[in-house]
């Protein structure tokens, strides 16, 4: 609110003193004493505006009846104020000299007015001193008062609003017809705008703690936003993912079309028929090298400790190498690596590095999904592992799952789908995830988090859900009491290709595999479903297994360089960090840091029936409905075949991967 003082604006003229021998000297000096004049006291130097006064209060006493107001529309919202600066010139003066106080300054009874026309510009006045000592400092201390006050009163507008806002004009405002909704974005993006208009506003200012608060509640806005959409669209994935959405993908579902399917198209580019892709015309050829001849004659220099020729060669091979290029260009950066390690002797602490990167269950998600659309291997056996087990629980009130190597539990989403809609109601689901336990501070962190998500979905299908994470490094440590086993229960051990990384008996003499599977036997499983990765590369010969590593995993790439394009960041993605992990683990290390050591199925029966387990047949209903789908949705170098009640994948005659299930003898 601004203050309106348009009276006597002008220095004050014509002040003149009855008693003319009031100084010491009793003379009368003609010369000015800070702009006042002997006669005619002349006060221009001091430029004080008076206040426009009324006729009806002119006693200028300090007294707490004095008046200074003025006379103007906003009188009603500036009178606390005028008062409180008034109060103050009030205790100002109570501090002045005795000398002074001594002086009777009687204004307002010897004042009269000259001239007081409105809010004229001039006014004379006459003023009758009685007391003579100390005037000039009297005078000159009012006119300090005055310009206090003056500075105090534009101090004090500068705080007071420019209107009343607390006054609503009810006829002039008008209410919203209707009460809009507003999206969470269009409120963050609000926000900002308003925060960046403080900003500029406040640029000067001392206190910042409000637009730093603005600021945070703005950023705290963002990230719940883009959170919630996140979660939204994880969710959505992991719906879609984990519980087979595809047609391709459900076991229960009708069998697509013979062939090349439409998810197969759609993750290839435009105008691939699956095969390789051809290089461009534009491209620079490059020099023709048999990467897969180079990297066997680099393993054997590095054999043979030729460090001379291995890094000629590594350097060959890396100058032919590409993450984006065809099968063995892609192998070759992996398995270089691994090749470069072993000869620095830095296997084990590359792999430590690997294995300490911190892979979410969204990034897992999605290079699980690329995954399981390019092939069938694990979605087959998932199938299978799922259908058999819910025919052993077909009527059991409680159903126990001990799941050696749990991870992220991406199997078990599509069991809790099915076992909700079981006739009679769900089972109450419990499961003991055991896995190995993650470096850091928690090392239960991942497998409770797989606690929660299947908790969700049991929440979800409405199934009874108890859930146990052990995180054990030795999986052959854990004891029968430490499952909870319980009367009555249905209970299942399952394991799929993760008992392979268990140590075998050529680096200790009692083998964790077969400790773990004699703790299986003693648990006395209804079912117990095993699936292995068919492999030969865990021989203790460092040629040998990086032969057949090398040809286990072209097999692999071959498959991804069929069904996917080359440039799909998840299929490189799943090549150089999840593969390449695996790569570097069986080529670089050695001893008990070297925990990738396959074996054939043949091997694992042989295994099983020395620790005492039967095999079951196979559904026959379930293989029938699985061929199908493999033959008709899928590549045709896709092949799902049984050999002695196993259910046995692989890629263009290579066998790969081995499912079946067992029952202590």
């Amino acid at each position: 609110m601004e203050y309106q003082f348009n009276g006597l604006n002008d220095p004050i003229n014509g002040l003149k003193f009855d008693d003319e021998d009031f100084l010491s000297t009793g003379e009368q000096s003609a010369a000015p004493f800070n702009g006042l004049k002997h006669g005619s006291l002349d006060l221009d130097v001091l430029d004080i505006p008076f206040l426009p006064l009324s006729p009806d209060s002119l006693d200028f006493t300090p007294s707490s009846t004095a008046s200074y107001e003025a006379e103007s529309p906003d009188d009603q919202n500036s009178d606390p104020v005028i008062k409180f600066l008034n109060q103050i010139l009030i205790e100002e003066k109570s501090y002045l000299p005795d000398s002074l106080s001594n002086s009777s300054i009687q204004v307002g009874s010897h004042l009269s007015y000259s001239t007081l026309d409105g809010f004229n510009d001039n006014a004379n006045f006459q003023v009758n001193l009685s007391g003579r000592t100390g005037i000039f400092p009297n005078m000159i201390t009012d006119s300090e008062s005055i310009l206090q006050f003056k500075r105090g009163r534009e101090e004090a507008s500068k705080f007071l609003p420019t209107e009343n806002q607390l006054i609503i004009d009810l006829e002039q405002y008008e209410l919203p017809n209707k009460t809009e909704i507003i999206s969470l974005d269009a409120v963050v993006k609000e926000e900002e705008d308003r925060t960046e208009q403080f900003n500029n506003g406040s640029r000067g200012r001392k206190h910042h703690q409000r637009e730093d608060s603005d600021s945070e509640n703005v950023e705290r806005s963002r990230k719940q936003a883009a959170n919630y959409k996140e979660d939204v669209e994880l969710s959505d994935m992991f719906d879609r993912v984990l519980l087979f959405r595809d047609a391709c993908c459900d076991a229960n579902a009708d069998l697509p079309t013979p062939m090349t399917t439409t998810v197969q198209q759609a993750l290839l580019p435009s105008g691939s028929t699956g095969g390789r892709t051809r290089a461009k015309k534009n491209e620079k050829k490059r020099e023709t090298v048999d990467l897969r001849t180079l990297l066997i004659s680099c393993a054997q220099s590095v054999a043979s400790d030729d460090r001379r020729t291995a890094y000629e060669q590594l350097k060959q091979i890396k100058n032919n190498s590409s993450k984006t290029g065809d099968v063995y260009q892609r192998l070759a950066t992996v398995f270089a690596s691994g090749l470069e390690a072993r000869l620095a002797g830095t296997g084990t602490e590359l792999y430590a590095s690997l294995v300490r990167k911190k892979i979410t269950a969204a990034e897992k998600l999605k290079a699980y999904q690329v995954y399981l659309q390019a092939s069938p291997f694990k979605k087959t056996c998932i199938i299978l592992a799922n259908k058999m087990i819910g025919l052993m629980a077909s009527e059991a009130n409680t159903l126990h799952i001990v799941d050696f190597g749990i991870l992220y539990g991406f199997q078990w989403p599509i069991l809790i789908q099915h076992l909700s809609q079981r006739p009679g109601g769900p089972p109450k689901l419990r499961i003991t995830g055991i896995e190995f336990p993650q470096p850091g501070f928690r090392p239960e962190q991942l497998i409770e988090e797989t606690g929660s998500r299947l908790k969700k979905y049991c929440e979800r299908f409405g199934v009874p859900f108890e859930y146990q994470a052990i995180a054990l490094q030795n999986w052959e440590a854990v004891k029968i009491e430490d499952l909870k086993i319980r009367s009555g229960e249905v209970l299942a051990v399952n394991s799929l290709f993760r008992l392979g990384r268990l140590l075998d008996e050529t680096v200790v003499d009692d083998s964790p595999r077969d400790a773990v599977l004699n703790l299986i036997r003693s648990l006395k499983p209804n079912i117990f479903v095993n699936g292995v990765s068919n492999g030969s590369y865990s021989s203790p010969f460092f040629v040998t297994r990086f032969k057949e590593a090398l040809f286990h995993y072209s097999a692999l790439f071959d498959m991804f360089d069929s069904t996917l394009p080359r440039d799909n960041p998840e299929r490189i993605n799943f090549e150089q960090d999840f593969s390449g992990r695996e790569i570097i683990n069986a080529i670089a290390c050695e001893g008990a840091e070297r925990v990738e050591r396959p074996e054939t199925y043949k091997q694992w029966q042989v295994r099983y029936g020395r620790a005492g387990f039967k095999q079951l047949p196979l559904n026959q209903e379930i293989m029938k409905k699985l061929k199908h789908k493999v033959a008709a949705g899928y590549h045709k170098d896709f092949l799902c075949d049984e050999d002695g009640n196993w259910m046995l994948q692989g890629w263009k005659g290579r066998i790969m991967y081995a499912i079946s299930c067992w029952i202590p003898a």
